[in-house]
């Protein structure tokens, strides 16, 4: 497994002082761990950014504080609602002999013959699966091989991944993780679509049935001429006329 190493420094400015560290290109974040009093750090924005781009969650990484190296996961990280740029990062000191509990993203991999041959669309019903492990056993992504999917609702469940021994998969075995779901092409869509639209043509165009007012009744003659017998009234029938 692949380690990253980052530096940060203590840091005593907390609350909203912190917004300080962060007009200097730095990242208030919190060391904590089951063994440990929490520590109050600062890490720098950039390398943040780029270390977390390549670990994710799961990666193992070198902490450096003041000297002081820890192995640390990244547990969570706080962004800005709008511009989505971290505020706050909260990293996991591990104990390297001891498991821990970890959300591995999924990564689909291979080429289905159901997709090839068009007959249908892959679909990601799981994007991480939760695992057990060595911190230093954690998988940064799980690869599911989708080369086995041939035809239409095939699909790949949690029990169907292989993964090594010294990992522990925790979500439900049953749980679909990837399938094939039937093709919608863009001719099947345009047929419906003008299905619908002469259907509702077809209602518009149809008759409605109006009792006919009392000037409309006065001015109907009683008895046909030819003229009338050729030509009904709107809305009468022809053989009125006769």
């Amino acid at each position: 497994m692949k380690k990253y190493s980052l530096s940060g420094t203590k840091r005593t400015v907390v609350g909203k002082k912190v917004k300080s560290l962060r007009g200097e290109g730095k990242i208030p974040a919190t060391i904590y761990g089951k063994t440990i009093k929490s520590v109050s750090v600062s890490i720098p924005f950039d390398a943040f950014q780029k270390v977390y781009t390549q670990a994710g969650e799961t990666g193992l990484i070198e902490l450096s504080v003041e000297g002081d190296v820890r192995p640390v996961l990244v547990h969570s990280v706080q962004v800005h609602p709008v511009t989505n740029i971290p505020l706050h990062v909260e990293f996991h000191q591990v104990d390297l002999k001891e498991k821990v509990h970890a959300n591995v993203p999924v990564e689909l991999v291979g080429v289905s013959p159901a997709i090839a041959q068009k007959l249908g669309v892959l679909l990601t019903v799981l994007n991480e699966i939760e695992v057990e492990a060595l911190p230093t056993d954690l998988p940064e992504k799980i690869d599911v091989d989708v080369s086995t999917l041939a035809e239409v609702n095939a699909e790949l469940k949690v029990s169907d991944l292989a993964l090594p021994s010294e990992i522990t998969v925790l979500t439900d075995q049953s749980l679909t993780v990837a399938k094939v779901g039937p093709l919608v092409t863009k001719e099947a869509e345009a047929l419906a679509a003008a299905e619908a639209a002469a259907a509702a043509e077809a209602a518009a165009a149809a008759p409605t049935t109006a009792a006919p007012t009392a000037e409309g009744a006065a001015s109907t003659p009683a008895t046909g001429t030819p003229e009338a017998a050729k030509t009904p009234a709107a809305g009468g029938k022809a053989s009125e006329g006769k």
